[in-house]
């Protein structure tokens, strides 16, 4: 495969993404530097990625008054786009869940 910007050899390179097993393949060309990624080793980590959602370990934390309550960390807070004053529904299926789901 040639690049298409420089027609020169594309080097074959497997790429490491965080939080995932599998490599993805991708395409460099050392004099221009484009590169690509292999929509099928792409497609196998996004679905990777996905199966294995963030977990965050927390500490839950003393308010007043005998309630309860964690802060969220800020990768949590970035990745889901969270705004001081949304709304949240609080789930609670069993004694081990709880599940929080935000009303837009």
């Amino acid at each position: 495969m040639n690049c298409p910007k420089c027609k020169r050899k594309l080097k074959e390179v497997l790429v490491d993404v965080a939080g995932a097993k599998n490599r993805v393949k991708s395409f460099q060309c050392r004099e221009c530097e484009y590169f690509s990624f292999d929509p099928k080793t792409s497609k196998k980590v996004l679905r990777e990625l996905q199966e294995n959602p963030l977990k965050i370990e927390q500490n839950i934390i003393k308010l007043s008054q005998g309630r309860l309550g964690i802060y969220l960390n800020k990768h949590v807070v970035n990745s889901l786009d969270l705004k001081n004053g949304e709304k949240i529904l609080i789930s609670v299926p069993d004694k081990d869940h709880i599940i929080l789901e935000i009303k837009r």
